[in-house]
Formats: structure tokens, sequence, C-alpha cells
């Protein structure tokens, strides 16, 4: 796929504000025959820009008591460590992201919890026991809200 033009960066707006958009309504918004609109849309996945397509759930309906971010610092930031800690924690069920970083820290992780216990079980039995695990710290997240829009430099 060539460079993104114009009409690109606006599907991929639309499609990030609701992916549930017909190809109908989607070629309407873009000004484009819907053929055309799902061949670019098609070459957006293929090319990787287009990744997938989810939906947002509320976390609280699900029974999530608690959301907190658990920043991890390895004991060394050796390869063998951090590919091993990576692995551990995209296996466990209560991480929702994750993050490799840059600074104090190694890794940020964003955790869902029924309440306190849970979260402190979770820090003890999958975090602090994990041998190349150094410090952990955690934090609570009192709201969580995902942006949409993209940055206004995206596609200028």
């Amino acid at each position: 796929m060539n460079a993104l033009d114009r009409i690109d960066y606006e599907i991929v707006r639309h499609l990030r504000n609701n992916a549930r958009l017909s190809n109908k309504e989607l070629a309407e918004r873009v000004g484009l025959a819907p053929s055309t609109c799902l061949v670019r849309t098609r070459l957006l996945q293929q090319a990787g820009v287009l990744t997938g397509f989810k939906a947002e759930v509320n976390p609280a309906k699900l029974g999530v008591g608690l959301q907190a971010m658990i920043s991890v610092r390895l004991k060394r930031h050796y390869k063998p460590d951090v590919e091993a800690f990576r692995q551990h924690a995209l296996e466990l069920p209560e991480v929702v992201r994750f993050y490799h970083v840059a600074g104090p820290i190694d890794f940020l992780v964003h955790v869902w919890t029924r309440d306190s216990e849970h979260l402190r079980n979770l820090a003890m039995t999958a975090f602090t026991s994990r041998e190349e695990v150094s410090h952990i710290e955690t934090e609570l997240i009192f709201e969580h809200v995902s942006c949409q829009e993209l940055p206004s430099f995206i596609g200028t």
C-alpha cells in the first residue's frame, strides 16, 4: 500500500469512532462509492493500519470492582527476564493492558479485579513472588476514559 491519503485517514477516523458503521454509511461519510470504500478499507486492513474491530465494555457491569495500574521494576533489564515476565503477565486473566516502558520502571500493567482483596492477592502471588521482579507499586484507577479521536496532527 502506498502512503495514506486524506480519504484513508477519514476512513480510519470514522471507524475509530464507531467500528460498527456499515460500509454504506462509511462510504457516504467519506464521499466514496460503497465498492471503492470497501476496497480501501480492506487495503487498510491488509497493510496493518486497521488491526481489528472491538466492542467497548463497562467493567463494572462485568463484576470489576477495582482497576489498577501496577508499576513493575525488574531486578535487571536482561532480555530473558523481560521475556519471562512479559509472558507471565500476559497469561494473567486480570491483565487488560500491558506496557513495556522506558524510565525507572520496566512495565505498566493495567488490571481488573473484583475488589481490594483480589488486587492484594494478585499483587502478592502474580507479581512480588516472581524471581525477576524487584519492586512493584500499585495505583488505583478512579476513572478510565479512552479517547476515540485521532490526534489532530495525524493525517495533516
